[in-house]
């Protein structure tokens, strides 16, 4: 069974009101759309992002996916798009996802696979717990009977062809694709949904997320120190910032201490060695080089580990900055 999926991300945001379009904005260390795509990635032969190409592949590197397409004015313009362009690969089922839903929870696809068995279409939704007022010039104009009410979320999930049929129809004005299928006269099931499966529409809901996400991250915590000796002739660099000094740090590169101390917490909390693993000083490359970039590495390995760095109080910053004396009788660190 060939499943596909189709990955939203046209939208701009305007409710959320950040420069960035929400779907690209930072979550635990890495784009929003790119949650929302490693969590589709496990269960699709073809992933179909739908949006800004150059965005999109910059924010999925490393994930597989089919040629970007772009978006419509309306978000069922951007799903037909998508649509349209996995028609060559006839998959039997296909997914429509929000690219700002960073978050599915793992029974959830394949309770959607295994409810179109019985119906071309299927959603995960939630009941309606609160009580519900419909209001006009904001006064209350009556109270909406909640039994029967859900909230509907993604991924959405249909049978392949009755879903494009439904957008070739040409029926307009649908907030969702399920929709387009009940007007359609076809049969939706709703499977359970889940509160962690949050669309980020407002600020605060990346609040929400940071904290759902982070919950589920194991922490780790990593030490560093390093000693390079005081010589003439050298600028003397710590933590980024040149002091103005008559002696600088000995050392193959810039010889940041406070820099490199903090390089090697960071692979040690990885388990990925230290500084001089990744950066030896047998190397010309890294001669008198300046050690933001080693930093920068190192924060680009939490990400690819899906990881988040976290800071502490001031005192703790100076420390993982190399502002403290190594313990007696440790290892010699290799000069960098």
């Amino acid at each position: 069974m060939r499943i596909a999926a189709i990955l939203v991300a046209a939208g701009s945001g305007s409710r959320f009101g950040a420069d960035t379009p929400k779907q690209f904005l930072t979550l635990a260390g890495q784009p929003v759309i790119r949650h929302a795509a490693q969590a589709l990635a496990a269960h699709v032969t073809h992933l179909q992002p739908v949006g800004d190409a150059a965005a999109i592949d910059a924010a999925l590197a490393g994930i597989g996916h089919l040629p970007t397409v772009p978006g419509g004015a309306t978000r069922q313009d951007s799903v037909r798009a998508g649509l349209e362009a996995l028609a060559p690969h006839a998959p039997d089922i296909v997914l429509v996802h929000d690219a700002a839903r960073p978050f599915i929870p793992p029974g959830t696809i394949p309770a959607l696979i295994e409810a179109l068995r019985h119906h071309p279409g299927a959603i995960p939704a939630q009941p309606v717990a609160d009580t519900l007022k419909q209001a006009r010039d904001g006064v209350i104009a009556r109270t909406v009977p909640r039994d029967g009410l859900f909230r509907a979320q993604t991924p959405q999930a249909f049978r392949f062809d009755a879903l494009l049929a439904a957008h070739r129809a040409g029926i307009q004005g649908a907030t969702d694709d399920a929709s387009l299928l009940e007007a359609a006269g076809e049969s939706v099931a709703i499977v359970p949904g889940a509160e962690d499966n949050i669309k980020l529409t407002y600020p605060e809901d990346l609040a929400r997320l940071e904290r759902a996400m982070t919950a589920r991250m194991i922490p780790r915590v990593g030490t560093g120190f390093d000693v390079h000796a005081l010589v003439p002739g050298r600028p003397l660099m710590l933590c980024g910032i040149a002091v103005p000094h008559d002696k600088g740090l000995a050392g193959h590169s810039d010889a940041d201490v406070g820099i490199h101390a903090l390089c090697d917490a960071i692979y040690g909390a990885l388990a990925e060695g230290d500084i001089g693993r990744h950066f030896p000083p047998s190397e010309a490359a890294w001669k008198d080089a300046d050690s933001a970039r080693f930093l920068r590495h190192a924060a680009g390995r939490i990400a690819a580990r899906g990881g988040a760095a976290r800071r502490k109080a001031s005192v703790r910053r100076q420390k993982s900055c190399g502002m403290i004396r190594p313990s007696a009788g440790l290892l010699k660190p290799r000069r960098i």
